[in-house]
């Protein structure tokens, strides 16, 4: 296999299956009827590995590489689903921090060619498939699964975990999963299955009522993780992380309540080396020191509030890159940005990207100083060239946006 058939074989993967993140709403398929004919197709290897099922608004991507990486210091090896990608496709397959084989994409991919008429995957349950047999091949310890969008009706529901949590509920992706936050807690929640103990992140008391009152229907034992007092050091450099610490520290726990050994120096060893021994970025990644330059993929309301008073923390002058999709409020995002900053607004690459020029009428309402741009890497060209001594650059917006950057500067 040469690098130009591999790449051939994932664009046709691209355009061949429906993809949410490029698509938008019309490539999602809800409900398990097509992941459960797949899975029974390629011999259910779903149910040949030991997995731990990551669901939540925010930080699931956090939570699980925190988790993977505090069970490979415990000399695990360890499996890890997420999504997107940032610059690779492999990315979302990882065994011990590792980038899924291309090779074995590659020939992954010929066998869906050959699927049965009546089964026609959408882009993520192929995907998930596909990391179900990976893991299988590889023999992990443990899989951890990260809930693709929603929970009751994704793809990776399929499995019948260990443990699962739910790291938090806020709006998004309200178009599919329901207007308010109950609505979109009770499709998080249909990740609780009879008997599985569920953790719980978030601090609202309605949500927490929604998950209690459906661990309690399945015979499950709900944990609240906000009632654990800590403050654990992480590379993870996001304010917003400590909240995804308490959730980690409740499943390692549940983990060993199992009878997993997990011993603490691994614990605090492991949430200091996430980085080192995930690969993982995006989240309050250090790009650059000097220049400061930090990339960050929050994209919804909460988690951009979350970021942005992270970045009004910090008293240096900011140079801030943002980009969003079409279905993005942003005059709700408009009324959080941060202050002491020149804004450099871009369309990510993909179908879904939203030009500048779009909303511009409320970016002038807005007042603040702003330019516009077609192309992410051109905005932050510019942002560098009128970067002064002792200012910042700050990247973020969207997955897509942080991708194209490091796409574009990250081997630079």
């Amino acid at each position: 296999m040469t690098n130009q058939e591999y790449q051939e074989a994932v664009e046709w993967l691209f355009v061949q299956a429906p993809n949410y993140q490029i698509d938008g709403k019309k490539a999602y398929k809800p409900g398990l009827e097509n992941i459960t004919k797949l899975c029974d197709f390629f011999g259910n290897p779903q149910d040949k590995i030991k997995t731990i099922h990551i669901g939540g608004t925010n930080g699931k991507g956090s939570t699980s590489n925190m988790l993977a990486s505090v069970l490979q210091e415990s000399c695990y090896k360890i499996g890890i689903y997420n999504s997107p990608h940032l610059v690779d496709f492999t990315e979302r397959i990882k065994v011990n921090g590792k980038n899924c084989n291309q090779e074995f994409v590659y020939d992954f991919i010929q066998k869906l060619k050959k699927l049965p008429a009546d089964i026609r995957p959408s882009f993520f349950e192929f995907t998930t498939i596909m990391a179900f047999e990976y893991f299988a091949q590889q023999n992990v310890d443990f899989a951890i699964i990260e809930v693709g969008l929603g929970g009751r009706l994704d793809s990776t529901n399929i499995i019948k975990p260990l443990v699962s949590a739910i790291t938090n509920v806020a709006l998004d992706h309200q178009n599919i999963l329901g207007n308010t936050v109950e609505e979109i807690a009770k499709e998080k929640a249909g990740i609780i299955k009879s008997n599985i103990n569920i953790i719980s992140g978030d601090e609202n008391e309605t949500v927490k009522s929604i998950i209690r009152q459906k661990a309690a229907e399945n015979n499950s034992e709900w944990v609240d993780a906000t009632l654990i007092d800590t403050h654990v050091p992480s590379d993870l450099k996001g304010n917003y992380q400590q909240k995804n610490i308490r959730v980690v520290l409740a499943l390692i726990d549940e983990l060993r309540n199992l009878g997993i050994i997990i011993p603490q120096e691994k614990v605090e060893k492991g949430l200091l080396n996430v980085q080192k021994n995930t690969g993982f970025i995006g989240r309050w990644f250090e790009f650059s020191t000097d220049p400061l330059i930090i990339c960050d993929t929050a994209h919804n309301q909460a988690g951009l509030e979350e970021v942005f008073a992270q970045l009004n923390s910090i008293p240096k002058f900011k140079h801030i890159v943002l980009g969003f999709v079409k279905d993005k409020k942003i005059d709700e995002v408009l009324k959080i940005l941060p202050e002491n900053s020149t804004f450099y607004f871009a369309k990510p690459y993909l179908n879904r990207g939203l030009h500048p020029s779009f909303y511009e009428d409320a970016l002038k309402k807005s007042k603040i100083f702003y330019k516009i741009f077609d192309e992410v890497n051109d905005a932050y060209l510019s942002a560098k060239q009128n970067l002064k001594n002792g200012e910042m650059i700050f990247i973020g917006g969207s997955n897509f946006v942080v991708g194209e950057f490091l796409e574009k500067n990250l081997q630079k």
